[in-house]
């Protein structure tokens, strides 16, 4: 015979073949769902019915050599990352900075990428979980705190890139309110009197809601006249360069604040084929300060979020909590830099 039966169930036992849930469910005498449930880490589950699915998950090699070995010794050595835009440049950066440090630390990071949609973000951590990764780190802006905290009872989970103040969750991030006034600064320190800030919806991102809100306030509080111009995710640049230009003939507006450096760059491009010279006719400054938008060469006005020890110490309270599930939760809030550039003159 090729094949065994276990419980009724046909276990191949072809080369290659792999057991599927419905196996894991018939070997360990339970439905379907429970295993999913225990394997995921969420929904309502016994002791006894997840020590059952994980002894039935290694007998039949259910999940990867990896991750069985986990089921026997509990670890897996392996951290799951949720990143929810894989084109952006500081989500890049910051992935890079902490596979580097997991693998100092001996661990394996498996990453998976959000599309846009809480439901699919919050699948992709459940499917992590399924893995039998050690932890979680997630990196979205999109995600609600009550989401990704159901995930924090079973599983060390870290939130990394946002503010985050959730009681269940420990988090690093930017401080985006203290950034936003400190490049808001810069710009009302130029002289500058009228600007435009574009805006992002908080349902858009809460860290660009939070930055160019601060920038809007900050702006204010100096004195300056801001001009509010929304700036959502289903706006192109083209739409937002011709409000810009808009405000720019109507007004005495001479800078405009943007809530990230790659914005910027679309925004100054599409000013560009309006005849638009920055910074000669509109001075503009942006948010992020990751390379290569950052290099000197190109000389942007911004502000540089501190990647390197975000991605650090994010990785470093993620294994903290698996080491120690009863480490209090902590909220770690760090300062960007002004980082001064050609496209900021001062007025």
């Amino acid at each position: 015979m090729n094949g065994s039966s276990v419980n009724g169930s046909r276990v191949d036992g072809n080369r290659g073949s792999q057991p599927t849930i419905l196996d894991v469910a018939a070997r360990a005498g339970v439905s379907k769902s429970a295993v999913s449930r225990v394997l995921s880490g969420t929904g309502r589950f016994s002791d006894e019915t997840r020590e059952r699915v994980e002894r039935a998950a290694t007998e039949l090699g259910y999940v990867a050599n990896a991750m069985a070995r986990g089921l026997v010794s509990g670890r897996t050595n392996t951290i799951g990352m949720l990143v929810r835009d894989a084109s952006s440049m500081v989500y890049t950066a910051l992935h890079a900075v902490m596979e580097r440090r997991a693998s100092e630390l001996g661990y394996r990071v498996v990453t998976t990428t959000g599309v846009g949609r809480v439901e699919d973000e919050k699948s992709a951590l459940a499917a992590l979980v399924s893995m039998r990764v050690d932890g979680l780190v997630v990196c979205s802006g999109l995600m609600p705190s009550a989401d990704i905290a159901e995930f924090a009872p079973r599983i060390a989970t870290v939130v990394a890139g946002r503010p985050e103040l959730h009681p269940a969750l420990s988090s690093v991030y930017c401080d985006e309110t203290d950034g936003g006034a400190a490049i808001a600064d810069a710009v009302a320190d130029a002289g500058h009197t009228t600007a435009v800030v574009l805006t992002v919806p908080l349902d858009n991102a809460i860290t660009q809601h939070a930055r160019s809100s601060a920038m809007v306030e900050r702006l204010r509080a100096r004195g300056v006249r801001v001009i509010d111009i929304d700036a959502s995710f289903v706006r192109p640049p083209d739409d937002l360069a011709a409000d810009l230009v808009d405000a720019v003939r109507e007004s005495d507006v001479t800078a405009v604040m943007c809530p990230t450096d790659r914005l910027m760059l679309d925004v100054c491009e599409a000013l560009a084929r309006r005849g638009v010279d920055v910074p000669r006719d509109l001075s503009v400054t942006g948010f992020d300060g990751v390379y290569p938008l950052a290099s000197e060469w190109i000389g942007f006005t911004t502000l540089e979020q501190p990647i390197e020890r975000i991605g650090r110490e994010a990785i470093d309270l993620v294994i903290g909590r698996i080491d120690d599930p009863a480490r209090p939760v902590e909220h770690r809030s760090l300062r960007g830099t002004v980082i001064p550039g050609r496209t900021l003159l001062r007025r």
